[in-house]
């Protein structure tokens, strides 16, 4: 992977504290202005790590395959739905145009779409989950939604996902 283009803000009123955040493909670091040359230098490779770290802890496992995404399941089912939610198989799929992911009841075939796989984890859980209580409960109304909001990031993902969908111009909209 390409080192990020870092871009380096000083500031005459920051005294000590030094941050970093991701702007689209780049890394802006913000050091307070009296900092030398030397000490930038560290700071940015420091912040760079830090950054590495925090993303790292926040990707799911299930990103690394198919049979991740299955094992994922079975940890969510146990967790939230009693482990009476079981998939025959789970995959990651090219991105669909109109949803985040999709559940066949009849086969229990789950699809998760490629566009998922930089979500923070509680998303992809929450996207799992939801796909998941499909297998007990094919439609959308209220008892799909009791199993579904036993998740307890299910509102806050739903949110998340509202904004990506937004933000993209996807125009995908939660069920």
């Amino acid at each position: 992977m390409a080192e990020p283009r870092v871009e380096v803000r000083r500031s005459a009123r920051r005294r000590r504290m030094v941050s970093a955040y991701r702007e689209g493909d780049t890394v802006i670091v913000l050091l307070p202005a009296r900092m030398t040359r030397v000490e930038e230098e560290h700071w940015v490779a420091e912040m760079l790590s830090r950054l590495q770290r925090s993303e790292t802890r926040r990707r799911s496992p299930a990103r690394a395959s198919d049979e991740a995404l299955l094992a994922r399941c079975a940890e969510l089912a146990d967790r939230h739905l009693d482990g009476d939610a079981q998939p025959t198989s789970v995959r990651w799929v090219p991105p669909m145009r109109t949803r985040w992911a999709s559940c066949t009841p009849a086969d229990g075939t789950i699809r998760i779409s490629e566009r998922l796989r930089d979500v923070p984890s509680w998303v992809l859980d929450y996207v799992l989950v939801h796909e998941l209580a499909h297998l007990r409960v094919p439609g959308h109304g209220s008892d799909f939604w009791a199993l579904v909001h036993r998740y307890p990031k299910s509102e806050r993902a739903m949110g998340y996902l509202e904004g990506l969908s937004a933000a993209a111009g996807l125009g995908i909209t939660e069920d």
